[in-house]
C-alpha cells in the first residue's frame, strides 16, 4: 500500500481492528492522527502567548502565574484520561463493546463530578490565587478576570481531555484529532478578536484571551458530545451507561488518582528548576523559558505517538495478545526515535537561529541556545522513554511511572541541578544537564521494568 493510501486510510475515520492489522500498519494508522492532534496543540501554545505578549509584561505574568496553578488541574485531567484510555481500550480489545461503553460512561460521570467542583472553586478563587502566587497589584488588577475565567472554565479542560481519552481508547483517534483541532483553531481565531477588539466586540485585553480559550474548548467539548451520542459512533452509548456504578467508579478513581500524581510529580518538579535558575537572574530564566517552549513545540507530536502506544497496549492486552502489545511499543519507540533524531540534529545545529525567533537579546539568546543544545542530546533516549511510560499507562499500570517520576525528577533531577549549578559552578548549564540526565535515567529504568513484563498481567 502506498504512503498516500495509508495516510488516507488513517484519516478516513472508519473503524479498524488494531489487534489484527499488520503491526506496523496498525501503528501508522493510529499514530498519524494522534501526532496531528498534538501538532495543533503545539501551535496553540505558541499562538496564545504570541498575542498576549503584545499586551505587556503584566499580561504575560498573569498568564504565567495562572498556568502554574492550572498545572494541577491538568494533572487531574491527565489522570482521568489515563484511566479512560486504559479501561476503554481493554474492553474494546476483548470485543466487549457494552463493557467499553459502560467504562466510557463511568469515566465521563467521574470527570463531570470532579470538573464541576474544580470549576466552581476556581471561579471564586481567581483573584485570591494570583495573590497567593505573589502577583503584584498591577497584575492582580488586570489579571483577576483572566484567572477567574480560566480556573472556572477548567471544566472544559477536564472534559476535553477525558472525552478524547475515551475516543483514543476505542481506537477513534480521528475524532479526538478533530475535536482538538476545532477547539484550538477556534481559540486562535477568537484570541485577537477578544483581546484587541474587532467591530462590535470591545477590546478586553488579557481577559479576552481567557474568553477565547474557554469558548474554543467548549466548542470542542460540544463536538465530542455530538460524536459520542451519534448513532454511527464507535461506542454505542445509552443513558444507562451514565448511571453511577460504585465498583466501576472506584476502579477508575484508583487508576486516575495515581495517574494524576504521576503527572503532578513531573510538572511540579519544574518549579524546583525554575527556583534554582531564578538565582542566576531573569536573563537566564528568560533564556531557559524560551528554549523549553521551543522544545515542547517539538515534543508534543512525539506525545501523540506515545498515546498511540497506550491504545495499542490496552487493546492488545484485552485481545489476549501481550506479546503483540510489547512489539507495538518497540515499533512506536523506533518511529519516535527517528522523528526526534531529526529534531535533535536541528536543535544542536541551529539553536541560535531557532531561539532568535523569540528574542534578540544576546544574553537571553546565549542561554536559550545552550539549553536547546544540551536538552536535545537527551531526545534520542527519551524518544523511547515517553513511549514506555505511556505503555504502562495504557495497561492501567499507573503506579510504575509514578514511582519512576518520583525517583528521576525529585530524587535525581532537582538535587543534581542544584549540585551542578551551584557547588560545582556550572551555573544554568548545570540545570540543563540535569534535565537531560533525569529523562535519560527515566528511560533506562522504564526499559528495565518494561522488559520484566509485569504490566502484561495488570487488571483494569
Amino acid at each position: 500500500m502506498s504512503l498516500r493510501a495509508l495516510i488516507r486510510q488513517s484519516l478516513d475515520g472508519t473503524e479498524k481492528d488494531y489487534t489484527r492489522l499488520p503491526l506496523r500498519r496498525a501503528v501508522f494508522l493510529l499514530a498519524l492522527p494522534m501526532v496531528l492532534e498534538m501538532a495543533m496543540e503545539s501551535l496553540f501554545a505558541v499562538a496564545d502567548i504570541f498575542w498576549v505578549s503584545r499586551l505587556g509584561a503584566d499580561a504575560v505574568a498573569t498568564v504565567g502565574l495562572t498556568e502554574a496553578v492550572m498545572a494541577g488541574i491538568y494533572s487531574v485531567a491527565f489522570g482521568l484520561s489515563m484511566a479512560g484510555t486504559a479501561t476503554v481500550a481493554r474492553r474494546v480489545g476483548e470485543k466487549d463493546l457494552e463493557g467499553a461503553s459502560r467504562a466510557a460512561g463511568q469515566t465521563i460521570v467521574l470527570a463531570c463530578l470532579i470538573a464541576v467542583v474544580i470549576g466552581v472553586l476556581g471561579w471564586f478563587a481567581g483573584d485570591s490565587v494570583l495573590a497567593a502566587m505573589g502577583a503584584s497589584q498591577s497584575v492582580r488588577e488586570i489579571g483577576a478576570g483572566y484567572a477567574r475565567l480560566m480556573l472556572g472554565g477548567s471544566i472544559t479542560v477536564v472534559l476535553l481531555f477525558v472525552f478524547n481519552s475515551v475516543f483514543r481508547g476505542a481506537g477513534d483517534a480521528v475524532t479526538a484529532m478533530h475535536s482538538l483541532w476545532l477547539a484550538n483553531f477556534a481559540n486562535i481565531v477568537l484570541g485577537p478578536i477578544f483581546i484587541f477588539g474587532v467591530g462590535p466586540v470591545p477590546a478586553m485585553g488579557v481577559t479576552g484571551a481567557a474568553i477565547a480559550t474557554t469558548l474554543g474548548r467548549g466548542l470542542g467539548v460540544c463536538y465530542q458530545v455530538w460524536r459520542l451520542v451519534h448513532p454511527n459512533g464507535r461506542l454505542r452509548m445509552r443513558p444507562a451507561h451514565f448511571l453511577p456504578q460504585r465498583e466501576v467508579l472506584g476502579g477508575l478513581a484508583r487508576v486516575a488518582s495515581t495517574g494524576a500524581l504521576q503527572t503532578l510529580l513531573e510538572t511540579a518538579s519544574w518549579l524546583g528548576l525554575t527556583r534554582i535558575l531564578a538565582t542566576f537572574g531573569s536573563v537566564a530564566l528568560a533564556g531557559y523559558t524560551i528554549a523549553m517552549r521551543i522544545a515542547i513545540f517539538a515534543l508534543l507530536p512525539s506525545f501523540g505517538m506515545a498515546n498511540a502506544a497506550a491504545t495499542l497496549v490496552g487493546q492488545n492486552l484485552g485481545a489476549g495478545k501481550p506479546d503483540r502489545a510489547a512489539r507495538a511499543v518497540w515499533v512506536v519507540g523506533l518511529y519516535n526515535f527517528l522523528f526526534l533524531g531529526v529534531v535533535s540534529v536541528a536543535f544542536v545545529a541551529l539553536p541560535e537561529q531557532l531561539s532568535r525567533l523569540f528574542t534578540s537579546e544576546p544574553e537571553e539568546l546565549a542561554y536559550a541556545a545552550s539549553c536547546l543544545r544540551i536538552v536535545a542530546c537527551g531526545f534520542l533516549c527519551y524518544a523511547y522513554g515517553m513511549v514506555f511510560v505511556q505503555a504502562f499507562n495504557g495497561a492501567g499500570d499507573t503506579r510504575t511511572p509514578t514511582l519512576l517520576n518520583l525517583a528521576c525528577f525529585w530524587a535525581l533531577k532537582i538535587p543534581l541541578a542544584y549540585v551542578l549549578a551551584v557547588p560545582l559552578g556550572l551555573g544554568p548549564n548545570g540545570v540543563f544537564i540535569a534535565i537531560t540526565a533525569a529523562y535519560s535515567a527515566l528511560t533506562l529504568l522504564a526499559v528495565v521494568f518494561f522488559r520484566r513484563g509485569k504490566w502484561k498481567t495488570n487488571q483494569v
